[in-house]
Order: C-alpha cells, then structure tokens, then sequence
C-alpha cells in the first residue's frame, strides 16, 4: 500500500533465497485480521463505528491491506503518521478496491480517494500532509455520505 522501497527489497530476497511470492502472499494474508480498536466518523450529526487495524511499523504499512480478498464493512486500516506529511499510497498486490480517507492532524477528513484500482501501480495522494490514513472498503465512503471535514476519532493506543 504505502510506497517502500523495504518491502520490494524484502521480495527480492525472498525470490533471490528460492522463495516464492505466493508464499509471502499467504503469510501476509494469514497475518491480517490483529488486534483491532475502534474507530468512529463523525458526519452531520451521524456517527459510524469502525474495527481498524493500526499500522504502526514500517512493515504494516508496506504490507498494508496486501493480499486480502475481502474486508467488512465495518473494518479498515489506519496508517498513523507523525510527523504529518504528504501520503502517497499504490494499490500494487491489492485484490479489493479501497477507500482512503487522509486524515489532518486534528481529526477532519482532509480529502478521499474513493474506489482506489487493484493493483494499480498509479499513485493515490493526499491534498494536504496528513496525521493518518484510514483505508475501508471501496464505495463505503460514499454510502455512508463522507466528505472532507468529517471528524475522524480513534484510539491510538
């Protein structure tokens, strides 16, 4: 998901070592579903309750939603960023169509990306640097009403 030079490194070896992309794929993917907290949007004078992943390492950000053939309704992945910057994310070896919603560092939906391509290579950017990223099921965003200036609140943990 988050651009990283690590993460091709890291298959590279693996490939070099006699692995084999499919096996990282089905370790990625049986890695998916951790611990989760909860998330709420805040949107008018409705709220929507989310489960999210965090993805706090280097790692779990490379990896991102990689691999995963389906993700809930009321699941997603946060990336929190500290210091904010600009975000910049690929779809590559992403098989769902995604959301991302970029996060300014006092909680409002700065801009979405909505229906992010699976495996696109083409990157998806923040209007704005940010203080997180929250990535849902593609077309949820729209469903639910979001736009820019929702409140975004979770606990990080």
């Amino acid at each position: 998901m988050l651009k990283n030079k690590g993460l091709f490194i890291a298959l590279a070896a693996a490939l070099i070592a006699g692995g084999s992309v499919s096996v990282l794929a089905k370790k990625a993917a049986s890695a998916e579903a951790g611990s989760t907290v909860p998330l709420t949007i805040a949107s008018g004078k409705r709220q929507y309750a989310f489960k999210v992943e965090v993805a706090r390492t280097g790692a779990e950000q490379a990896r991102g939603l990689m691999f995963r053939t389906h993700l809930g309704a009321d699941r997603g992945m946060i990336f929190p960023m500290s210091p904010p910057r600009f975000a910049s994310f690929w779809m590559k070896n992403t098989l769902i169509p995604l959301d991302m919603l970029f996060i300014r560092s006092d909680g409002t939906i700065a801009n979405i990306a909505a229906r992010a391509v699976p495996h696109s290579l083409e990157p998806v950017s923040s209007s704005e640097p940010v203080g997180a990223v929250l990535e849902i099921e593609g077309g949820r965003a729209a469903k639910l009403g979001l736009k820019p200036g929702d409140r975004v609140s979770w606990n990080a943990q």
